[in-house]
């Protein structure tokens, strides 16, 4: 019990020792989860299609290296064309990858924008509305695959996407309303697993006594 009373106690005092960048006005965090008020009129993405940059939505998050294993429970009330909530992992402004539920012409989709100076977009349409989901990201080397699953158990890969390698990233929940007045988001079991690193996993499998 005293184990399992210090390890809920850490995972509550890594979320509150994370830092916002554009902190909404009204976020809360409880028994290890966090919920927002997304800030109405909000969004990351840089250029491509639309023509313009935004760089304003909340993004709540601690600064890992190395190669990792993050995820995250994820769930909103979506309300608006282009509601989103998810996770991200940033570089800066015009390096970072977002991943989660976008809410798009009134069906669910799992979404992903990559952006390296310009952003895509890419969607799987979900057939039904769902009550949350799980993101799982891995990074190994210079690339991070993005993952979901509806249990926990099972994960289905969404998109591999580069991203620089050696380089330090901001990772955590994300919301946006960029067309709307705001929603409610709620990010749960967020947990960020250092993995060793690849490169010399293998040269210790090819230097082996």
């Amino acid at each position: 019990m005293l184990v399992l009373a210090a390890t809920q106690a850490a995972d509550a005092q890594t979320l509150e020792k994370m830092q916002w960048y554009n902190e909404p006005e009204q976020w809360e965090i409880k028994d290890q989860s966090l919920t927002m008020s997304v800030t109405p009129q909000s969004d990351f993405w840089r250029i491509s299609h639309y023509g313009f940059t935004v760089d304003d939505a909340p993004f709540y998050y601690a600064t890992y290296g190395g190669e990792f294993e993050a995820k995250i429970k994820v769930s909103g009330d979506y309300k608006v064309r282009f509601d989103q909530a998810g996770m991200m992992i940033r570089i800066d402004h015009e390096n970072y990858i977002k991943a989660g539920i976008e809410y798009v012409d009134g069906k669910y989709n799992l979404s992903v924008v990559v952006t390296h100076h310009t952003s895509d977009w890419s969607v799987i349409a979900l057939e039904r509305p769902v009550e949350y989901v799980w993101i799982k990201a891995v990074r190994r080397r210079d690339a991070i695959e993005i993952f979901y699953s509806f249990d926990d158990q099972t994960y289905t890969l969404m998109r591999n996407a580069w991203m620089q390698e050696n380089t330090p990233v901001q990772i955590g929940p994300m919301a946006a309303c960029p067309d709307g007045k705001g929603f409610q988001a709620t990010f749960e079991h967020f947990k960020v697993k250092h993995l060793p690193d690849q490169r010399r996993l293998e040269w210790l499998e090819k230097n082996a006594e």
